[in-house]
């Protein structure tokens, strides 16, 4: 019993084994597809137990949880075929882990609440459960903070979500926190979007009911996000003012508003300040004859111009 009894296959009573490891599954009670296959082939792969210490006619999983319920719900199998091994808390963990890894079929967010449970049940620091893992302790560390996040109630709802991964399953958290949604309406609408794609026609039935779920709650948040605040408008830059000079000394500005145009006299002599008062309208009305003139002498150079103003 070192390892394991002989590594002879026994069977056992499903009845006889407990399981009380840390959950790494959303989804163990989806057997159904599983049960048929080992109700008409057999089962092919043996689970994993250990010894009960408290109970000598008892075993502990150490995995093989969806194969030992599929055989539980089995009207026609009443026996699990089991390896039984000796090992401790930690060395049982640490089987179950190298398992998984192995079939590589753990959701992201299936890991990041097993890295949950194995901190919050005493397993070991984030150091020790990364190395378990084989990932990088900012990994697990950011991991566990999703699954905080989320929460294992709608991480349950949703489902393993396969293909969803670490950057989708962290924009929910963040929009769960910004939105301060009600942690029961979105269990609701997770439930609700896998019951209708579970029941859907089989030409239009997603692929993964839990992925379907998912997207429900992503889009039940993304219509309830404040929109974002508008960015205030930036007024139009205007032209700076054009400086007028007769013989080299500044006279005037010329500068464009939002109603015309300004001309602003500083001359050096107030004298022609005076006069160009008295005589505005009729130098006004030679400079207007004069551009009537030039717009149709070329025209088409005038509505050129004019575009560029």
């Amino acid at each position: 019993r070192d390892a394991v009894d002989s590594h002879r296959v026994w069977e056992l009573d499903p009845e006889q084994i407990i399981d009380e490891r840390p959950a790494d599954r959303l989804d163990v009670r989806d057997v159904q597809d599983l049960r048929l296959s080992i109700e008409t082939n057999g089962q092919t792969v043996p689970i994993l137990v250990r010894r009960d210490p408290e109970h000598p006619d008892r075993y502990r999983l150490v995995y093989g949880a969806r194969r030992l319920e599929a055989i539980r719900g089995s009207d026609k199998v009443d026996k699990v075929r089991a390896l039984i091994a000796a090992l401790d808390d930690d060395a049982a963990v640490r089987a179950q882990v190298l398992e998984n890894t192995a079939r590589r079929d753990l959701s992201f967010i299936e890991r990041a609440l097993f890295a949950m449970t194995l901190l919050d049940n005493g397993f070991g620091t984030q150091v020790q459960i990364a190395e378990v893992l084989n990932a990088t302790r900012s990994a697990v560390s950011m991991a566990i903070s999703v699954a905080r996040a989320i929460g294992v109630e709608l991480a349950d709802a949703i489902g393993p979500a396969h293909g969803v991964g670490r950057p989708r399953w962290e924009a929910l958290a963040q929009a769960i926190a910004e939105t301060g949604a009600n942690p029961e309406d979105l269990r609701r609408i997770a439930h609700d979007a896998r019951v209708a794609a579970q029941f859907a026609p089989e030409d239009s039935a997603p692929d993964d009911p839990s992925v379907a779920a998912f997207e429900a709650v992503t889009d039940h948040l993304r219509r309830a996000a404040p929109p974002a605040p508008r960015r205030p408008s930036v007024p139009a830059r205007k032209p700076a003012p054009r400086a007028l000079t007769i013989d080299g000394e500044t006279v005037g500005k010329l500068r464009r508003t939002d109603s015309g145009l300004r001309l602003d006299l500083t001359p050096a002599d107030p004298g022609f300040a005076d006069w160009f008062e008295s005589q505005a309208e009729p130098v006004l009305k030679d400079l207007f004859e004069r551009w009537q003139q030039h717009s149709k002498a070329h025209p088409d150079r005038n509505s050129k111009e004019a575009r560029q103003t």
